[in-house]
């Protein structure tokens, strides 16, 4: 994994793509907006004077809005003074969260792969990440590959379902084996949901939802991904007032506040834009079929997606064993752009060798442009 001051892969295939003119399956955000109704209501923030710092927690609308989903979908009760922070996006969440909590020399586990972010974190922390490896098809969290890693120098569990890179979403099983962990060794669990209404089979399980862990866990969501905004970057941590406040404590030295008048929007796209997650789940499911059929077709062996904007695929069926070759080249010679899986994990390991991660949250004709790209490479 990168260090935490290198460029990220995603950049750097990002730029790959604006070079060569690929079609970018590499980088997960989608090539449409969200919904008009709550554009709307950012056209009319802006107009209306919410132009200005918001309050260091978060506009109180939005923190009562955050609290009654939490609510209205687990059953979590939440006081939106304190157990409610908004954030700019969940890395500024996350971020705060590993700042605040981990001191040199803690250790902070965390599934592997994983998205780049946390471990470099982590690092600037000063802390030190330990893997739990995740093995494919199926990438199930095991109890022994837990309790491998989670001990008592373990300040963090790091928690990511529905899953980045994989899709995997974590049943009710695996979650009561990582929250066992954090209670035998009184670890706080920082937990990434950013994907929570992007699920295709299965459901969301908060692991604050489980047994002994509503007092000892942050929980971190975003409107990026479950309303296509992933650029307005409005995010929020939640959970025990102790707990929100360091994180509170840290961001007010990172950016304060801001995104004022989209903070007023993300009221709108909680309170009044329900359906809207659905409906996207519904498209994005479709889109998931379609990839996986055209990467199939293309020779690839395709690994079932529950959740996320991702796919991941096995390229030894095409004769490569070694998928960060493969991705440097499909720009060049197939006109797509793609992401190793090798980019996520810790240290290379051949498990995810030759795995590539695809994203399918695009324009139906963009993804039948590139998977014909795909077929005709191949051919």
């Amino acid at each position: 994994m990168a260090e935490s001051a290198d460029t990220t892969i995603f950049t750097t295939m990002t730029a790959l793509a604006e070079k060569t003119g690929a079609i970018n399956l590499g980088q997960g955000f989608p090539d449409e907006d969200g919904p008009k109704l709550v554009i709307d209501a950012a056209v009319e923030a802006l107009r209306s004077g919410h132009n200005q710092y918001a309050p260091l927690p978060g506009i109180p609308a939005l923190r009562v809005a955050v609290a009654r989903h939490q609510r209205l979908m687990y059953g979590i009760e939440l006081d939106p003074d304190t157990q409610v922070q908004v954030t700019f996006g969940a890395t500024e969440a996350l971020a705060s969260a590993l700042l605040a909590l981990v001191r040199p020399g803690d250790e902070v586990a965390m599934l592997d792969p994983s998205y780049d972010s946390y471990a470099a974190v982590v690092a600037l922390a000063g802390g030190v990440p330990r893997p739990i490896p995740l093995a494919p098809p199926g990438w199930r969290v095991e109890a022994a590959a837990v309790e491998a890693v989670v001990s008592d120098r373990t300040r963090v569990l790091l928690v990511n379902s529905p899953h980045n890179p994989t899709g995997r979403v974590l049943d009710a099983g695996e979650l009561d084996v990582l929250a066992g962990a954090c209670r035998r060794h009184d670890v706080i669990a920082l937990t990434d949901e950013v994907y929570e209404h992007l699920i295709y089979d299965g459901e969301h399980i908060p692991i604050a939802t489980r047994d002994g862990m509503a007092e000892r866990t942050i929980t971190v969501s975003s409107l990026g991904k479950t309303h296509s905004f992933t650029g307005w970057k409005i995010g929020w941590a939640t959970g025990p007032a102790e707990l929100v406040s360091a994180v509170r404590g840290v961001k007010q030295f990172l950016t304060f506040a801001g995104g004022t008048p989209l903070q007023h929007a993300a009221v709108v796209a909680l309170d009044d834009a329900g359906e809207e997650p659905r409906k996207l789940a519904r498209s994005l499911a479709e889109k998931r079929d379609l990839l996986a059929e055209g990467l199939a077709a293309a020779g690839f062996e395709v690994l079932h997606s529950s959740g996320t904007y991702f796919l991941t695929a096995d390229a030894r069926p095409l004769g490569f064993d070694d998928a960060v070759a493969l991705c440097e080249r499909l720009p060049l010679e197939a006109g797509v752009v793609a992401i190793p899986i090798s980019a996520f994990t810790a240290e290379p390991a051949e498990r995810v060798r030759p795995l590539v991660r695809f994203a399918f949250c695009k324009r139906r004709e963009v993804l039948e442009d590139a998977v014909s790209r795909l077929k005709a490479w191949r051919a």
